[in-house]
């Protein structure tokens, strides 16, 4: 399938293409864009259809700061899901991503560290945090979150908004409901503090979402750091000193794995 059968072809129009620039750069301290009805709705209907149960998903998270799954074995899933996969890193929309983001050179990464799915049930959660820098394997500086959600049926009250937080983790600045065919295009950086609540749904509805990083070139010396949890205000004080030693220590191991060149185990 081309660009143009997986996306809606009104996303490439030149006069929305300038007005989603306008937007991405306006949008601070995170920029950031947010684009409903992303897919062509055959597309749309035939990944929701299909998706993996929570017990199909590769990789579980259950911790202090997160409780999610995650899948990235994309090819053995319906048609549609590859297809996806190709038009996200195909040159139609890569070119079309540079034009409304004003940031060039971009390219993917094909390993779970570059794209996947993710999916949450009942209680699932992601703690406001800032991701990895750099991939650890490439060397490839990540630039740009791609997130495109599948969730036919979600209630406000439900929470798992995806929440943008200013760089103190003072202010949530941004809060974004995960609804159906909508995607969310943000830059990462130092500051690119986001995360979800935790969920309360109805037996037999999940969080569904698609994931698609994009990477640029390091051209500084920038050092390597893994995903950083920072607590929201109000959290708990002793969750907030359990998860600064945690980071730290896991931060440290990593480095400490880089350097000693054991990048297998960063995978």
């Amino acid at each position: 399938m081309t660009a143009n059968e997986v996306f809606r072809p009104e996303i490439f129009d030149e006069d929305y293409s300038t007005q989603l620039h306008s937007q991405f750069s306006s949008n601070k301290p995170v920029r950031h864009l947010v684009i409903d009805n992303l897919l062509q709705p055959s597309v749309a209907d035939a990944i929701f259809g299909n998706f993996p149960s929570m017990k199909e998903m590769n990789t579980h998270y259950k911790g202090i700061n997160e409780k999610k799954a995650e899948h990235s074995d994309l090819e053995k899933l319906d048609a549609s899901f590859q297809q996806l996969h190709v038009a996200l890193g195909s040159p139609e929309f890569i070119q079309w991503l540079e034009k409304v983001t004003g940031i060039n050179a971009l390219s993917t990464i094909e390993d779970r560290l570059g794209y996947g799915l993710h999916q949450g049930a009942n209680g699932s959660f992601l703690d406001i945090h800032i991701d990895y820098n750099l991939h650890p394997i490439k060397k490839m500086f990540r630039k740009l979150n791609f997130i495109l959600f599948f969730n036919k049926q979600w209630e406000n009250d439900w929470g798992g908004h995806l929440e943008l937080w200013d760089r103190d983790v003072k202010n949530c600045i941004q809060s974004i409901a995960p609804v159906f065919n909508r995607c969310v295009i943000f830059e990462c950086s130092e500051i690119s503090y986001h995360g979800y609540s935790k969920i309360s749904v109805p037996e037999g509805v999940t969080r569904k979402s698609c994931y698609q990083y994009y990477f640029i070139p390091v051209t500084d010396n920038v050092s390597f750091h893994d995903t950083m949890f920072k607590p929201r205000p109000k959290e708990p004080l002793i969750k907030k000193l359990v998860t600064h030693v945690k980071e730290f220590a896991k931060n440290s191991g990593k480095k400490a794995l880089l350097k000693l060149g054991w990048k297998k185990f960063l995978k």
